[in-house]
This record gives C-alpha cells, structure tokens and sequence, in this order.
C-alpha cells in the first residue's frame, strides 16, 4: 500500500500524514500517525519495520527479532509473516517487491544514487537466495519525481543512464532531467519480472497528494508498505 499526505495529525510544513521521525517534525506527532498506520494495516507497532535509509545500494534480510528502524539500509526482505515494511518518500522511487509463492517480501527506497548503485537488482539477488524467483514476483512502482520535473545536470543523466538505462529524459522545459521509474522498470523487465504496476503520479507537481522534498525542502515522508497476512498463503 501507499500513503499520501493527507489524514494526520502533522502541522505545517509537515502537514498532515508525516510519517517520517528525521525531518524535524513534533516527535508526538510523528508516534501518533505511525500509530494509526499500524492501526489502518492491521498490525501492531512493534511488527513494522523503518529503514535509516542513506541512498546506499545496501540490502537487509531480516525478522521480527531486530529493532525498528533497520540501521543504514535502502531495502529490507523478510520471509515473515505479518511483518511489515515500510519505505520512505519524498521524491525518490519507492519499490516493493513480492513473490506470493514462496512468500517473500521486499522493500526498496531508490533513489538516484540506490538506483544507479543496483539496489534492485541487490534486493532481487537476496529474494532468489531465499528462494524467490522472478517470474513469481510482483513490482510496484510507487509516485516519485518524474521525467519531466526532476531536472538535473547533463553529465549525471549520463552517468545514471549507463548504469541504468532507460532513464535518461527531458523536462517540460527542455533541459536533461532523469525518469528513473522508467529505468527501474525497464530493469525489472530485464531480470525477469513482468508484473509490473507503476504508478505514474508525480510527487513535484501533486502539492495536494504528496510531500516532495525538491519542491518543498523541509517536508515530511510518505510510506510505502508491503506485508504478508499470515493467513494469505495457508499453514506453510
């Protein structure tokens, strides 16, 4: 699931459904709306997992033994059921990775340099090691910046698109810009999943729906989350 902006507690400039405890916003606040996802999900507080994420290629496999929030990783897998994990927005691509046969679950933060450093195809390789395989797996692509607002210089779309291609793009004001949602697609496709959901909104220019940190500066997060019932798949 995602979560947009809209039905916390969180005041300006964090308003309202702020999810994120590292960007300035009252502490009580934060608790608070974390308290009413877990409820919204229907699992309790301390089955939820948050990342330190650090716009590494970094990948941890892990359980309901280790303690929230996972230090300094940009995706995290599990086998466990009813064990949620959350992702981190506000601009970067968040992606969430499930093969429903072999219940296994990831989570992925990819932002430009995650992205560009492998991160998926990283968190792809711990699935498979724990028995997943990519035909079985299912990709949601969540709302990011897009081709056409995020703009940066004509040397690091080239870079970025050697190391993922596809990504390369053009604003709507004709400069070089990258789309990294279409090169995380495209790589997708290249590894070997075909079910494929991409969400084609734009957190820059939806003010209304989600935070963006490069249009706002100081901001809050939006969540996604992935999670395995543990009644969804019988008593294996």
């Amino acid at each position: 699931m995602m979560t947009t902006r809209v039905g916390g507690v969180s005041c300006a400039p964090y308003d309202s459904f702020n999810l994120g405890d590292h960007v300035g916003d009252d502490s009580a606040s934060v608790a608070h709306n974390r308290a009413h996802l877990a409820h919204v999900i229907g699992l309790p507080k301390d089955r939820i997992l948050y990342m330190e994420q650090i716009h590494s290629s970094t990948v941890t496999v892990v359980n309901s033994a280790l303690a929230s929030p996972i230090e300094a990783t940009d995706a995290i897998v599990t086998t466990e059921r009813d064990l949620a994990l959350v992702v981190l927005t506000a601009d970067c691509v968040p992606l969430l990775l499930s093969d429903d046969v072999s219940g296994i679950i990831a989570a992925i933060h990819a932002g430009r340099r995650g992205a560009r450093n492998g991160i998926v195809k990283a968190t792809m390789e711990a699935m498979i090691q724990c028995g997943a395989k990519p035909a079985h797996m299912h990709a949601l692509v969540g709302a990011a910046a897009s081709g056409e607002q995020y703009e940066v210089p004509a040397d690091m779309v080239r870079d970025v698109e050697a190391h993922l291609p596809g990504s390369a793009s053009t604003t709507r004001w004709g400069t070089s810009g990258l789309d990294l949602r279409r090169g995380l697609v495209r790589q997708l496709m290249g590894l070997g999943v075909t079910a494929i959901d991409a969400d084609p909104r734009c957190t820059i220019t939806d003010k209304e729906t989600f935070f963006s940190y490069r249009r706002d500066g100081v901001t809050g997060r939006q969540a996604a989350v992935v999670w395995m019932p543990s009644d969804a798949w019988g008593s294996k």
